[in-house]
């Protein structure tokens, strides 16, 4: 039987500021990109002001120093402004606060380019994760030579096909996105295949596979997209009929399945749903871990991953060390 988790290819990992992505399925911890001063955050007091709360800020970032130490999964934050100095704002608070890589998440180009000038001017360019090139961006040429100026190191490109929406056209939107990409020089490119909805997320799972048969570069996915998106659904003739409850569930379930399906790494949401991510996706890395180690008969002796730190006396079983 062809192996499901194990791939020919050899598979490229990413340091971006210390956080590891990508390889063989089970062999390193997902990467969970968790979003902060995003649309209706509750840290966000006035963007025109350029004032939050930091006191709460502060404690979701401490809280997820926690959860990446427990599980072993590694994080980036992904802060979210509207204006270049809305994010110079975000970005002096936040290397004051944590050790943590960030990403800038911002979807216009001028002010994403602004705050990216800033990171380069104050030597984070290590730290930083560029979100993102994508297949929309007016003049990618010309994005790229941008950001290489600016020494960026680290970048998320985003593939898609509107005419071809299957797997095979993200697959051939990546072929374009990497010989523009190229240029850059970039020692880290990262693949984020499109949810477009919660159904669209399995279409992403099977791209991330054949991205890693091709290419071998670390795929992932914007599945909190589809998650949150999915609300909508849980209300009929303006009344919820499931509950907040009914959707942590499915936001957990969502993005395990994201990262047992081939995910390297997830923007999985705002900071508030780290509590419930990270158990249920440690579970489903854990899973994948032991799925490989019964195809090939070898565990991954990365110590970091949830299947050491949370079923270490099960590692001793798979060892033969019980």
């Amino acid at each position: 039987m062809e192996n499901v988790f194990t791939f020919a290819k050899e598979q490229k990992v990413c340091s971006i500021g210390g956080a590891k992505v990508g390889g063989q399925p089970g062999e390193n911890p997902p990467l969970i990109i968790p979003s902060l001063f995003q649309k209706g955050d509750p840290c966000v007091e006035s963007r025109r002001e350029r004032t939050f709360n930091k006191v709460m800020a502060t404690e979701h970032i401490k809280r997820l120093e926690e959860l990446t130490e427990l599980t072993g999964m590694p994080a980036i934050v992904a802060m979210v402004a509207n204006s270049g100095d809305e994010m110079k704002n975000y970005i002096d608070f936040f290397v004051d606060a944590t050790d943590l890589p960030f990403a800038i998440d911002m979807w216009n180009l001028e002010p994403r380019i602004e705050a990216t000038t800033y990171v380069a001017e104050s030597g984070l360019q290590d730290r930083l994760l560029y979100n993102s090139v994508t297949v929309w961006s007016p003049d990618v040429p010309a994005e790229v030579v941008q950001i290489k100026e600016l020494g960026v190191k680290h970048v998320v490109t985003v593939v898609m096909d509107m005419a071809n929406q299957l797997p095979s056209g993200r697959v051939a939107s990546l072929d374009d996105m990497l010989a523009k990409l190229a240029p850059g020089g970039f020692e880290s490119v990262i693949v984020d295949t499109s949810v477009m909805n919660l159904p669209s997320t399995g279409i992403c799972a099977l791209s991330n596979r054949l991205i890693k048969e091709k290419y071998g570069l670390p795929a992932g996915a914007a599945s909190a997209n589809g998650t949150y998106m999915w609300q909508k659904a849980m209300w009929k003739d303006n009344v919820e009929t499931w509950g907040e409850r009914a959707f942590m569930g499915l936001d957990a379930g969502a993005q395990a399945a994201t990262v047992a399906l081939w995910g390297d790494f997830i923007f999985s949401g705002p900071m508030w749903g780290n509590d419930h991510i990270f158990p249920a996706v440690a579970a489903a890395h854990a899973m994948v871990s032991t799925m490989r180690y019964a195809e090939t008969g070898s565990l991954t002796e990365n110590e970091s991953t949830p299947v050491y730190k949370l079923f270490p006396d099960f590692v001793k079983t798979l060892k033969g060390e019980a």
